[in-house]
């Protein structure tokens, strides 16, 4: 008898543990490459861990809720032919056994696959196949969840069920503006690994019970969690330092407004700011390679590729960092059709790891929701981040051949907390008026 071992898999740059919030099978369960085992949450992106091996499962060794370390076992399969397989029918319960011939038919008449957990409850439900396919899958590849169809079945029992509708996405959907304050979701380095915060903060009272009169205790959700552990380390570890400029966009907003309405038509994307911006950065990073680092130890890293993460909110309040891989390898367009691109996804929760891996720089955006600017804590295990403020109209003094005279002005604030032990102030004042120089004199 062979046996495969199923380990917690790693869902991005320096994350060492992960959340088992649901599992898809259960032990005796007969499954195929591909099939997914379990869902997991990090700090960075939820996601549906597919299995690579088809066989039988004979042990699951965490259950849902535990937080398992990067690599370790959680579940084991058995590889060792088919007979095992017809075995872990006769094993499981009747409801299982029901379902494993029902997947292999979906999956080969219906070209669509679903888990034996999502077929239970929807013979529980009384959902038909035909019913079914109708569901919008927020999982991986679009995969009917477990949360998909709880969601639909409580709708449906409501009597307000429609197909197709966004309701079914969970909570956690990212919305499409940037994110309005520090970017939250900050892997920590490999050299630290602050495990004590969170077994603290698993002892706090549950959800919905009262401490004291008029106060309601609630706990917080494991991203938000991650976050606040994630947050105190990196003030820790970092001594931050924040500079703040004032930049005259006029330019910039002139040719936006001129261009905005061709770009749509001629990209199928609207044009925005952050692809400028983020161009800028780009550059930045490369004529300052110094900010575009990691620190271990005593060693300075310096990355080879410069990679723009994008902080975006998400509807709980809770953030996500999409990155922009090779940002100094692509034009205007290319950084407008990447970006957007990542919002979508983000959007329909479809982040992959490779999405949110590999940020060597990062821009929070607090102009979205009006913020003049903000002192932006560091992604770690980055040196720096680029805050970016709202653009209002203010009267300013410009020099012209006549002389000084006031005129409205778009100006916008842009911060940049960096990380002092290896970023001075002459590297961080010279690398933040370079984006400043450059968003001022923007010819398109």
């Amino acid at each position: 008898m062979s046996r495969f071992e199923i380990k917690m898999p790693k869902l991005g740059e320096s994350i060492t543990e992960g959340t088992i919030i649901s599992w898809s099978v259960q032990v005796g369960d007969v499954i195929k490459e591909d099939d997914v085992l379990f869902e997991v949450n990090t700090a960075k992106v939820s996601a549906e861990i597919p299995s690579p091996v088809e066989g039988k499962v004979v042990e699951i060794l965490f259950k849902e809720g535990d937080t398992v370390a990067v690599g370790t076992v959680v579940a084991i399969v058995d590889i060792g032919g088919e007979n095992s397989g017809d075995e872990g029918v006769a094993v499981v319960s009747k409801t299982a056994s029901e379902e494993t011939p029902q997947v292999k038919t979906v999956k080969t008449e219906e070209e669509r696959w679903y888990s034996p957990v999502v077929l239970q409850l929807a013979r529980e439900a009384g959902i038909q196949p035909k019913e079914l396919d109708t569901i919008s899958g927020t999982g991986y590849q679009g995969r009917v969840s477990k949360k998909d169809i709880k969601s639909y079945i409580v709708r449906k029992q409501s009597g307000s069920t429609t197909t197709a509708q966004p309701a079914v996405k969970p909570s956690t959907q990212p919305v499409a503006s940037v994110a309005p304050q520090p970017v939250a979701t900050a892997p920590a380095p490999s050299s630290a690994k602050p495990a004590a915060t969170p077994e603290v903060q698993r002892t706090t009272p549950a959800s919905g019970t009262f401490s004291a009169e008029g106060v309601e205790v609630k706990e917080m959700d494991r991203v938000r969690k991650v976050i606040a552990d994630h947050m105190v380390m990196s003030k820790h570890t970092s001594p931050h330092v924040t500079n703040v400029v004032e930049v005259d966009v006029t330019k910039l907003v002139k040719w936006r407004d001129k261009n905005k309405d061709a770009f749509f038509h001629r990209e199928g994307v609207k044009l925005t700011y952050m692809p400028v911006i983020t161009e800028a950065v780009a550059k930045a990073l490369s004529t300052y390679p110094q900010v575009n680092v990691s620190v271990d130890g005593y060693n300075i890293l310096f990355k080879k590729h410069i990679n723009v993460g994008i902080a975006v909110s998400l509807n709980d309040g809770n953030l996500i960092v999409p990155v922009v891989h090779d940002a100094d390898h692509l034009n205007l367009n290319g950084l407008a059709v990447a970006i957007d691109s990542l919002a979508i996804k983000a959007r329909d929760n479809k982040l992959m790891p490779e999405d949110i891996d590999g940020g060597t720089f990062t821009i929070t955006n607090f102009g979205t929701f009006k913020s003049l600017f903000g002192t932006p804590i560091i992604n770690q295990p980055q040196v720096a981040i680029l805050g970016v403020g709202y653009i209002e109209k203010k009267p300013a003094v410009i020099e012209t051949p006549e002389g000084d005279t006031i005129a409205i002005r778009h100006k916008l604030y842009l911060s940049l907390s960096y990380d002092h032990r290896v970023v001075d102030g002459m590297l961080g004042g010279n690398f933040l008026h370079f984006i400043a120089d450059y968003l001022e004199n923007w010819e398109g």
